[in-house]
């Protein structure tokens, strides 16, 4: 058929879902629209029937059918000054092959509905010196704060696209939690199924497991708790950390009935990629550290926690 494109899907886009992806290079394309393309199979993936919620890999071929009134996203971008320097302002580390971000809470990665501002849409700004803007291989809740790593090139998207993929590069959170855990240490090996916008520990779910450490706690109150993910579930450790009776603070999800609604604190999820370990991608000692946003260290001073990063060097 005349005017159909075959796309290949690039690493930034790596698990994001095809409405979202339609979303993203197609602005003008309708959810009513998408869904009917859907059912009569005009569009596809990999030559096989696709589904909205359909998640896509890198590499993978999405056959697009002609979209004659809609009107694709250019690459080049313009962006606003101001938005330039705010993402220019978040980086923490740049190199040749990556840059790192301290994304704040309530910053999307990529956009969706109702989202029109989000880090995927100022990657313009951070091309530098580069003829391509650098590209997302991962992602982190949009109310998660910290650590973002960007690839600036090919070869470095795909070797961290494997990385994330295969969970062979370490994340490390810290996070404020109402309760303390009934150990000091440990491992949440619970599994996780996912339910509309949340995500349950459930027998039929798909297994999941997080390394976790109360760094300073108030009595049996609240505790400072630094997580590392082994897996990469969806809500992972907001989920893990409720099920052991910890919930974060600040997290509307998943605190449930006994969500700390007092003044005490900033009404924002206190949850913060901390530090990635990057060597296995770079073949020698490589870790990166985001700092703590001020409306945690804020909430930290409230309970008389004092947090300073070379207590911590040795997480895990």
């Amino acid at each position: 058929m005349s005017g159909v494109e075959i796309i290949k899907v690039k690493p930034e886009d790596d698990g994001m879902r095809l409405n979202r992806w339609f979303l993203k290079y197609y602005p003008g394309l309708g959810l009513g629209r998408l869904q009917k393309l859907l059912r009569t199979k005009q569009i596809k993936i990999d030559g096989k029937r696709a589904e909205s919620g359909s998640r896509l890999l890198t590499g993978q071929e999405i056959r697009v059918p002609p979209l004659e009134q809609e009107k694709k996203v250019s690459d080049g971008a313009v962006i606003s000054t101001k938005d330039a320097q705010y993402i220019k302002d978040m980086i923490i580390y740049k190199d040749d092959d990556v840059i790192v971000l301290n994304k704040p809470s309530g910053l999307a990665v990529q956009g969706g509905t109702n989202t029109l501002r989000h880090i995927d849409g100022m990657l313009e700004a951070l091309k530098f010196d580069l003829p391509e803007k650098p590209r997302l291989v991962h992602r982190i809740d949009k109310d998660t704060s910290g650590v973002l790593v960007l690839a600036r090139n090919r070869k470095m998207a795909d070797g961290l696209t494997k990385a994330f993929r295969e969970h062979t590069l370490q994340k490390t959170y810290l996070t404020l939690v109402r309760g303390v855990p009934a150990k000091m240490s440990g491992e949440i090996k619970a599994p996780l199924e996912k339910a509309g916008e949340k995500v349950y520990v459930s027998e039929e779910g798909k297994q999941a497991v997080t390394f976790f450490e109360v760094l300073d706690n108030v009595g049996d109150k609240y505790a400072l708790i630094a997580a590392s993910p082994l897996t990469g579930r969806t809500h992972q450790i907001r989920a893990h950390l409720e099920y052991i009776g910890a919930p974060i603070i600040g997290d509307d999800k998943y605190f449930g009935k006994e969500r700390d609604r007092s003044k005490m604190f900033a009404d924002k999820l206190h949850l913060h990629a901390y530090q990635i370990d990057l060597s296995s991608v770079y073949g020698k000692k490589m870790v990166v550290k985001a700092k703590l946003p001020d409306y945690f260290k804020e909430s930290l001073k409230t309970l008389g926690m004092d947090f300073k990063e070379q207590r911590y060097e040795k997480i895990f």
